[in-house]
């Protein structure tokens, strides 16, 4: 599935920054730093973090290879986050026309003021799970104190399109670095972090009134059900739908610029949307398309049709 992601979003005047879990085996490790050797322009984050479904190392990691792309020798204009279980439904092309005609210098953080439901999950420390069962202990087992700087926390997406200048303001600024640390122990920070930094005015590139405007994931969640969308053709998963080949209409219909969730258990899934989606970016190609940027007729794709 990781290559299957990255050979989609992969185009040579981009730079990818990937996170690989500490907790993931060795072979794995191994496999993933193979792979980004064959190119220059990928690679791996110089510190790893313990990955949690949720959680302040989630949102860590993000910031890591942030500060990696901050001082890397290569020019880039926004960093988008991407997790192994998404899967592009633009193409690149499509992605940065929708970023330069709508929100040119502009952060992308969909999100509103937290409401009183949500506020009680910020006021007080929360163990951290993992998918696999795994426990993290917040470091501090303390009652949350007020934010710092009187901040307005917001609610809204962990997915972001940031500019170059708001991630050098997260990096440097004293509210964001003093919000980091309180966040280290309230629940789901990477839902609040950046929707909150980017609301405050003098942030660069920040959408002070922006709502829960920009369409970056195109998620079916199990309480959305006959009103978003018409169920899940997949299976539920931490109350997000896992995708089936049934949801796949959904899916392309969707204006959004990624999707969100899929994973190994329905492989035929990935194998038709990457299909799907490289033929869509050869169709946007300006120049000669080249045979075998093409798939192979015989893959995986038609012996899973085949059974």
């Amino acid at each position: 599935m990781f290559v299957q992601l990255l050979r989609a979003v992969y185009v040579p005047q981009n730079v990818y920054c990937i996170h690989v879990d500490e907790k993931a085996p060795k072979k794995y490790k191994t496999a993933v730093q193979s792979l980004v050797n064959c190119f220059e322009n990928i690679f791996i984050s110089s510190k790893r973090e313990k990955m949690a479904y949720t959680g302040f190392r989630r949102l860590q990691a993000d910031i890591n290879c942030m500060r990696d792309l901050v001082h890397s020798k290569f020019q880039w204009n926004y960093v988008i986050n991407l997790c192994g279980q998404d899967f592009p439904i633009k193409t690149n092309k499509e992605i940065i026309h929708y970023i330069r005609s709508k929100w040119k210098d502009k952060n992308i953080t969909p999100g509103v003021i937290q409401s009183p439901s949500i506020k009680s999950k910020t006021s007080q420390s929360h163990l951290e799970f993992s998918p696999e069962g795994d426990i993290y202990v917040s470091p501090n087992a303390g009652f949350k104190v007020e934010p710092p700087h009187n901040l307005t926390i917001y609610f809204g997406s962990a997915y972001y399109v940031l500019t170059r200048k708001f991630v050098e303001f997260v990096l440097t600024d004293i509210r964001a670095k003093d919000m980091l640390q309180w966040s280290q122990d309230i629940h789901g920070p990477e839902r609040h972090y950046w929707v909150t930094l980017n609301r405050l005015k003098d942030a660069p590139g920040s959408t002070p009134n922006a709502g829960w405007e920009g369409n970056i994931r195109a998620v079916k969640w199990r309480n959305k059900e006959g009103t978003v969308h018409e169920g899940c053709k997949g299976h539920y998963a931490q109350d997000t739908c896992v995708y089936g080949p049934g949801d796949l209409p959904w899916i392309i219909q969707s204006p959004s610029l990624f999707a969100n969730q899929f994973d190994s258990t329905e492989p035929l899934v990935v194998s038709c949307l990457e299909r799907w989606h490289r033929l869509r970016v050869l169709g946007q190609a300006e120049g000669p398309v080249e045979a075998h940027w093409h798939f192979q007729r015989e893959s995986h794709f038609n012996t899973e049709l085949n059974r």
